[in-house]
């Protein structure tokens, strides 16, 4: 029994060693505590926001943090915390006690994924932020040194932005630092303030930096695919990348929503609430154009309608065709007030100032038919008829029929 206590104080030294070599996280502290200990001392501080059950987290845990040269490096210059975002049922009292301020650090820091690491002068205001995870040492301590440099500070960067800075050189370097920091919005509006200054945005090293900002693709060499094509459609057209942006918002914050228990209408105002705290700008017309596929997806004409006139009355002059052509048919479709129905025209005319694309063309026609504008409705369809080819020519030439004969 005492050769074995005798091993254990002999081992007990070299465990703490250990110990010491990795990172020395802070327990037992609030964050206002944690800002005032490293205002004191003076040293930046770390953050690392995690899920509970996130794989990636636990091989931090287990693979970085513990490194002698990580250790010494982040506890020589920060002051090193870590924040669950999650609830469990197994949180212990410390996890508690950072619940009220694990949701503002979500809210204030746009944190989305985990892990999120987030840096914080001396002072407590952020100035830098990284989402992810690569492997190895070597990665994460050249990451965080250069988080002390205030020309690789997100944050700083950011602001110089917002204060006029906009040479293309900056431009590219922060939209990328963007991309980094899972600040999907900002990636967008810096990528497209770097591509209204080229002289041929319809580059190939154009397409690459659209891709790489703004996709992360998958499945292989069809998803890199896929991606080049929506990059090149992005360069051309600028309409696309907030079309872009509000896909994969609404696919990580919207769209999840909606699937309710026992299908109860969804929590519209909180869904709005959720999204605008993350992205204000595109917020309101995400959701409404969420609302017009859900209403019309449950068949529900006049909560369609509503909203259709609601979008349009607010951002109406930014609709692409494809938008224009598709409200104005649903409004042909589901609506009898002819107020709405003179709006459709308006819209669907827009639709094909630029391209007379026979299908949008059938749809004026038809709205025209609805408004009780006969003789245009014949005009038109007729030219839909004749721009178009096999069956849709077919389709456009029994509707002339039907027009004519008043059915």
């Amino acid at each position: 029994m005492i050769k074995k206590l005798l091993l254990l104080a002999s081992w007990l030294p070299f465990a703490a060693m250990a110990q010491e070599k990795g990172m020395h996280f802070e327990h037992g502290l609030s964050w206002k505590e944690i800002k005032a200990k490293a205002k004191a001392e003076n040293k930046y501080i770390f953050m690392e926001c995690f899920n509970s059950e996130d794989d990636l987290s636990k091989y931090m845990s287990d693979s970085i943090f513990p490194q002698g040269k990580v250790g010494a490096f982040m506890n020589a210059k920060y002051l090193n915390v870590k924040v669950q975002m999650d609830r469990t049922p197994e949180d212990n009292e410390e996890v508690k006690k950072w619940y009220d301020d694990a949701l503002r650090i979500e809210k204030d820091y746009n944190v989305r994924c985990s892990p999120t690491f987030l840096v914080f002068s001396p002072d407590g205001t952020i100035v830098d932020g990284y989402a992810g995870v690569q492997p190895g040492e070597e990665w994460f301590l050249e990451r965080f040194t250069a988080s002390l440099n205030p020309d690789q500070q997100y944050y700083l960067q950011l602001e110089k932005y917002k204060n006029g800075q906009k040479d293309t050189a900056f431009l590219r370097k922060l939209a990328y630092m963007a991309k980094d920091a899972v600040d999907d919005e900002n990636a967008l509006t810096v990528a497209k303030a770097y591509l209204e200054q080229q002289s041929d945005r319809n580059t190939p090293g154009n397409h690459a930096f659209v891709r790489e900002i703004l996709f992360s693709p998958k499945d292989g060499p069809m998803g890199m695919m896929n991606a080049d094509r929506a990059a090149a459609d992005i360069v051309s057209n600028f309409g696309a990348a907030e079309a872009k942006l509000m896909e994969i918002v609404g696919k990580e914050e919207v769209y999840a929503a909606l699937r309710t228990i026992n299908n109860a209408a969804p929590d519209w105002a909180a869904i709005e609430k959720k999204v605008k705290a993350k992205y204000p700008s595109i917020a309101e017309q995400l959701v409404l154009k969420t609302k017009i596929q859900y209403f019309s997806d449950k068949k529900d004409g006049d909560n369609a309608v509503a909203n259709i006139v609601a979008y349009m009355k607010k951002y109406g002059n930014t609709a692409d065709p494809q938008t224009l052509n598709e409200f104005a048919r649903t409004i042909f479709k589901k609506c009898k007030n002819q107020k709405y129905i003179e709006q459709a025209l308006e819209w669907s005319k827009r639709s094909f100032k630029e391209n007379e694309t026979p299908a949008f063309m059938h749809t004026y026609a038809n709205l025209l038919y609805k408004a009780g504008k006969k003789a245009d409705a014949l005009a038109w369809e007729e030219k839909a008829m004749n721009k178009a080819n096999g069956d849709e020519r077919k389709n456009y030439e029994t509707t002339l029929e039907k027009m004519k004969k008043g059915e």
